[in-house]
């Protein structure tokens, strides 16, 4: 599908942060766009908030691949309900219409497994995406990334705009943001174990009861994903993407507690919140449309991004 991006003036929003600069990788060095022909704005001077500015960054472009949004953990989440509904329900619906006007081709919006009801057979198929309301935790975060997906079914519907919508499982790997304010499970843990080696600590306290599941899906994956479904996918039905592998939390944690060298007591604070009980996509529509299936498992994932971690993060402090 080379031929897909010649010529081609691409718009990677978020492609200065953890996801998006793989995408821009893979775009860079594997599609072998032209660097000259990726647009990445900088949230610092291009603030998607403001109408004006989604009209700027969409001019002269032929696809809008959308990763900037504001989002975190559970912690954030419950924290910042509503500037996490009111900040991506602004920056989604405002340059897709943006994007529309300017006869943009394609346009690639990336959603989220938040936006699922809190009760869901598992694994999670698409076509249950609106039997239930998501977890409460997530809810604010979920719905507003959700409404994308009702805005792009409704441009295609009455503009005919080419408009896709993924879903994401949890993501993880390198250059992830390890802020203990807004990180999420698998960086938040990673700094905690690693941290607590290099500073001798004998115990490390984690969130909930270790019960709940979740899938994680390694970044460069997710990118070869995204970037598979902008050649190959031109339907309005959303899709999940993912690992198809299933990860208890307590699992989690004692993994990242091996890789990490850590030797001491793991206790966990069940006053804190466990978030949905269960999370694993039924990934099979993926790999039918546009053939995709991760390749990282997750202890080769984890390893890079602890080493990561060590090498980049530690080493800055």
């Amino acid at each position: 599908m080379m031929n897909f991006w010649n010529n081609k003036k691409i718009l990677v929003t978020g492609g200065a942060g953890f996801l998006g600069s793989f995408v821009v990788d893979d775009l860079i060095k594997n599609r072998k766009v032209p660097q000259e022909n990726v647009r990445i704005p900088r949230s610092a001077d291009t603030d998607l908030r403001i109408w004006e500015n989604c009209v700027k960054v969409v001019n002269d472009i032929d696809i809008v691949v959308h990763l900037a949004g504001r989002g975190g953990g559970i912690g954030y989440n419950r924290k910042y309900p509503g500037l996490l509904f009111y900040d991506n329900i602004l920056m989604n619906s405002q340059l897709m219409e943006a994007a529309r006007r300017e006869g943009v081709e394609k346009f690639v919006g990336i959603g989220t497994v938040c936006s699922y009801p809190k009760y869901v057979p598992v694994p999670f198929r698409e076509e249950n995406l609106w039997d239930g309301y998501p977890e409460e935790t997530n809810a604010a975060y979920g719905l507003s990334k959700k409404m994308m997906l009702v805005q792009s079914q409704a441009y295609r519907q009455q503009y005919g705009f080419d408009s896709i919508h993924l879903l994401m499982i949890n993501l993880y790997g390198p250059r992830d943001n390890f802020d203990p304010e807004s990180s999420h499970v698998v960086p938040a843990l990673i700094r905690k174990f690693v941290d607590a080696v290099r500073n001798s600590q004998e115990e490390v306290v984690v969130w909930g009861t270790g019960k709940v599941t979740r899938e994680f899906l390694y970044a460069e994956d997710a990118a070869e994903g995204i970037i598979l479904a902008s050649e190959k996918y031109d339907k309005s039905d959303p899709v999940n993407l993912g690992s198809g592998s299933e990860t208890s939390i307590k699992d989690l944690v004692e993994l990242i507690s091996e890789l990490a060298g850590f030797d001491g007591e793991i206790r966990w604070d069940t006053s804190k919140p466990d978030g949905q009980p269960r999370r694993l996509l039924d990934v099979s529509r993926a790999k039918k449309e546009f053939g995709f299936k991760a390749r990282v498992g997750l202890r080769e994932g984890l390893k890079r991004t602890i080493d990561w971690y060590e090498a980049n993060v530690l080493k800055a402090k």
